[in-house]
């Protein structure tokens, strides 16, 4: 299966799964999104390939990112996406441009890091409360990340996602200093 008819795949399953979720009818969830109900079916049947426009409409609709209403990789507690990917969302002739690195559903407080760790060091921490979510991105370096004693490898370039309930360690087990952008988001305290 070719990585075009495995997103036409995952889209289809996802945003069927979302519209059930949200108990949103095909009328529904088009009028919320201004997109016709005849492409909905079409993209829930995977028989279309939607435009990026499209695409974010639907997710916009749905109150989810559209790296969920993507994703196919889900189940694991952590989601390595690497550098080939990520997904350009939008870019100019003259160079400007968007990527969607990695993405998460998460409600509640949201804090961004900036972290660099020297060859031969590395960083442990406890489990956060439950429902706190990290994403990360590797700018220079390799990171292995540690999610409750599984080793992931996160290569210059790439990024992941994780739920940071258990205990995790960032380590850099390289001989190049390790660069990476990190975002927790914090469940509202109750």
């Amino acid at each position: 299966m070719s990585d075009l008819d495995q997103l036409t795949q995952s889209l289809a399953r996802n945003l069927k799964r979302w519209r059930g979720e949200r108990a949103f009818t095909l009328d529904a969830l088009a009028a919320r999104s201004g997109v016709s109900r005849g492409m909905i079916i079409q993209i829930e049947q995977a028989r279309t390939n939607p435009s990026v426009g499209t695409t974010v409409k639907l997710a916009d609709a749905l109150g989810i990112s559209i790296t969920t209403l993507l994703d196919y990789e889900r189940g694991s507690r952590v989601r390595v996406v690497p550098v080939g990917q990520t997904v350009r969302m939008w870019s100019t002739e003259a160079g400007s441009s968007t990527l969607l690195l990695v993405g998460t559903e998460s409600r509640g407080p949201l804090e961004l890091w900036s972290w660099t760790l020297m060859p031969g060091e590395s960083s442990e921490s406890d489990p956060h409360p439950d429902g706190t979510t990290e994403l990360l991105h590797v700018s220079a370096g390799d990171l292995t990340l540690v999610v409750d004693g599984t080793a992931h490898p996160v290569a210059e370039g790439a990024s992941a996602a994780f739920e940071a309930n258990v205990p995790h360690a960032y380590r850099n087990d390289g001989d190049v200093t390790l660069e990476m952008t990190m975002a927790v988001s914090i469940p509202p305290a109750r």
